[in-house]
């Protein structure tokens, strides 16, 4: 039986060390590398058993047979890289370490991953990194020790310190269903997340995370990684140049081939049947490529095709055998799997399929609908879309944008049209921060606007030095105490007394539909003898129904505090002749 290598993706909370551990594994075995070689951007590494075996000697010496050919890390830049990962039914990546700074804990980008972890069912084990920054930590130096040693032989003043941290850690992971332990702990590796303490900067723990790697990958994973004949894969990345455009690629089962026809999927499931031109495979710890005539998997690529296609990043390819149909049908099933729209909703745009995906997992999680869900840019459609929403449901009037920008024809209907929300961001959990925050206040905001419909909350201080008219209608100044002033409000007196209904308001003479708290304004009330009925007044209330009072009462929590003091002070003027009202 021929089993490929696992491929590993590292993922975790910003600034947790994730670059810092695919660092110490490539420095390993890269002391050749020309200078600043192992930090260039490439999308994966190539890490064969004879580097493992070279550079974990400990690995060797604890009598582990290696029988997997090897590793491929997946090292794409930025935190949500890894969730563009996929394939049919499930993550691309076999296998996953989770790294969390055993100091800071759980942040919400480690969160955000443990969800996409669980949903995509992707097995994973956790670093504990920066166990050197633990006040007082003793570092180990002597790789016969053996990290569990180091760990019980720390001062007496440290170990608890580290005790509590880790069980922290467990602790907060049991919320999401997984059971956790120190590796030297757990029997039973299938029902329990490995737990590795490590730093990448000292060095110390790193041979025991490779080993349960190597372990866990031998154990668990050998039945997945049998290789079949039929090349499938995902393109990571397309790269365009003067010349011709490559795509980045990771080929995860089965072997291609210079001159193979593949599919390549769009985002509709719709297969482009292209040729490979030029099939270029990353060597063994390097950022180079190789030009190869045939390559197996699992490996990184850089393919060429025979003419220029359109390919979104994280898209699916395979095998082209001549029957189109069946692979539309492949394709679509397996789009159709992970982008689940709603009837209604906002507009969701990301940069590649995982990415738009994994924002997809988390905005049903937070309870937000999506109509339509894209990836690229922001573009004239998603405008479009957006705004018919407005007439359905203002509340889904929001284009939400994942590590895209907003295209120039887009900017400029959205300038005019202030009414549609953009929000953008290149972190996933901050995206999901803002627009559950945005929507809880344009909802009340809604809601509040549905209930000022019914009456507007307003109390008015008379200005007595100006009055302009006298009657027929009185004209006078008023100054907006609290809550807002709009024409054809009904007023009251303190004695609940009808005053009469607003027929104009003017500022600096000029005619305005409303008055806002804090301005003064000149009103005009038909009916009214301003001398005979207001001259010893102070105070004008909106005069407002028991059916309107117990309204707003009821949804007291859109009201803001001087709203609340004038809807008590209606309800004591009210009282003074009926003695229940409102109540």
């Amino acid at each position: 039986m021929t089993i490929r290598q696992p491929i590993v993706t590292i993922c975790g909370h910003v600034d947790h060390g994730k670059t810092s551990i695919l660092d110490f594994f490539r420095k390993t075995s890269l002391q050749g590398m020309e200078a600043g070689g192992i930090t260039q951007k490439i999308s994966f590494t190539s890490y064969p058993k004879s580097q493992i075996e070279k550079a974990f000697p400990f690995i060797v010496k604890k009598g582990i047979k290696l029988e997997i050919p090897g590793f491929l890390f997946i090292d794409t830049p930025g935190h949500a890289a890894f969730t563009n990962l996929r394939k049919r039914g499930g993550s691309l990546a076999d296998l996953a370490i989770l790294v969390i700074d055993i100091n800071e804990g759980i942040k919400p980008q480690t969160a955000e991953v443990i969800q996409i972890l669980k949903h995509n069912k992707t097995p994973f084990l956790i670093a504990l990194n920066k166990i050197d920054n633990i006040g007082g930590w003793r570092t180990n130096k002597d790789s016969n020790i053996g990290l569990q040693r180091s760990i019980e032989t720390q001062p007496i003043n440290v170990k608890p310190i580290f005790d509590e941290r880790y069980m922290t850690i467990a602790g907060a992971l049991s919320s999401y269903g997984f059971d956790a332990d120190l590796f030297y702990n757990i029997e039973d590796f299938t029902k329990k997340i490995t737990l590795v303490p490590c730093s990448a900067r000292t060095g110390e723990g790193m041979n025991e995370l490779m080993m349960m790697l190597c372990g866990l990958s031998q154990k668990y994973l050998t039945e997945k990684l049998k290789l079949s004949k039929e090349a499938k894969g995902v393109i990571l990345e397309v790269k365009k140049e003067k010349s011709n455009d490559y795509a980045e690629a990771v080929l995860y089962d089965g072997e291609l081939q210079k001159g193979d026809e593949i599919a390549v999927a769009n985002i509709e499931g719709n297969p482009t049947i292209t040729r490979v031109r030029v099939v270029e495979e990353i060597e063994p710890l390097s950022v180079r490529f190789k030009m190869k005539e045939k390559v197996h998997a699992a490996t990184g690529l850089r393919l060429q095709f025979s003419e220029r296609i359109d390919v979104l990043p994280g898209m699916p390819f395979l095998a082209y055998d001549g029957d189109k149909e069946k692979v539309k049908e492949i394709f679509k099933k397996e789009l159709t799997e992970n982008i689940k729209t709603d009837k209604k909703g906002i507009i969701a745009k990301a940069d590649s399929l995982g990415s738009l995906e994994a924002l997809l997992v988390l905005l049903r999680q937070a309870n937000v609908p999506v109509l339509k869900a894209g990836i690229g840019n922001i573009n004239k459609a998603d405008f479009s879309n957006a705004k018919a929403n407005l007439e359905i449901d203002e509340l889904d009037a929001i284009i939400l944008g994942f590590n895209v920008s907003t295209n120039e024809d887009a900017k400029e209907l959205l300038t005019e049209n202030k009414s549609i929300k953009v929000i953008v961001d290149e972190v996933v959990y901050k995206l999901i921060d803002n627009i559950v925050e945005f929507r809880n206040t344009r909802r009340k905001e809604i809601e509040k606007a549905k209930l000022m419909e019914l009456a507007t909350l307003c109390k008015l201080k008379i200005l007595h030095q100006y009055v302009f008219r006298n009657s027929n209608p009185a004209v006078f100044g008023v100054k907006v105490e609290a809550g807002k002033l709009t024409p054809t409000t009904n007023f009251m007196n303190e004695e609940n007394e009808d005053v009469g209904r607003i027929k104009n308001i003017q500022e600096n003479k000029e005619s305005v539909q409303e008055a806002s708290e804090g301005m003064e304004v000149a009103i005009s009330i038909p009916g009214v003898n301003f001398e005979r009925e207001l001259k010893d007044r102070q105070f004008l209330y909106s005069n407002i129904g028991e059916k309107q009072f117990k309204a707003f009462k009821k949804n007291r929590e859109l009201l803001s505090g001087s709203e609340m003091k004038i809807l008590s002070e209606i309800a004591e003027i009210k009282r003074k002749k009926k003695e229940e009202w409102g109540k």
